[in-house]
């Protein structure tokens, strides 16, 4: 039995926004963008992953949902505990210099980590903290 990751999910606060950072500043390419009952849906990826999909969606992606819900997590993202995720790349102090240039929230520097990777960390327009690892080599 083969189990692959399909896809995941980040929660937004402003599509426009996320897109101008995991578009334009990460380089991940926009493969959908949905509208559908007042929510919209826009799903990212790497060119170097085609078959893993990021979903930047509202927070709480429920018509049905009550305002006070509604509330609730737009508090819990603007504290950014929703979500994190974390990237792998080849260039750990490169990507730090092009989120850091483009103004992104720094959370911590590059740092070699003792589990064997070298990492930092930032925060995404909506709160979301993402964290850039590169394998070390000895």
């Amino acid at each position: 039995m083969n189990i692959t990751l399909s896809t995941c999910f980040i929660a937004v606060d402003d599509h426009d926004k996320a897109l101008a950072f995991y578009r334009d500043v990460l380089g991940l390419e926009v493969r959908n963008d949905v509208s559908f009952e007042g929510m919209r849906w826009v799903t990212v990826g790497s060119p170097s992953q085609p078959d893993v999909a990021i979903v930047l969606e509202p927070p709480l992606a429920d018509p049905n949902a009550s305002a006070k819900d509604r509330e609730v997590m737009a508090e819990l993202l603007a504290k950014g505990l929703l979500r994190a995720v974390i990237f792998s790349t080849d260039d750990v102090d490169g990507i730090f210099e092009r989120i850091r240039a483009a103004g992104g929230e720094v959370l911590q520097e590059p740092i070699d980590q003792p589990y064997g990777v070298r990492d930092c960390a930032f925060r995404d327009p909506a709160g979301n903290m993402l964290r850039f690892n590169q394998p070390r080599t000895r």
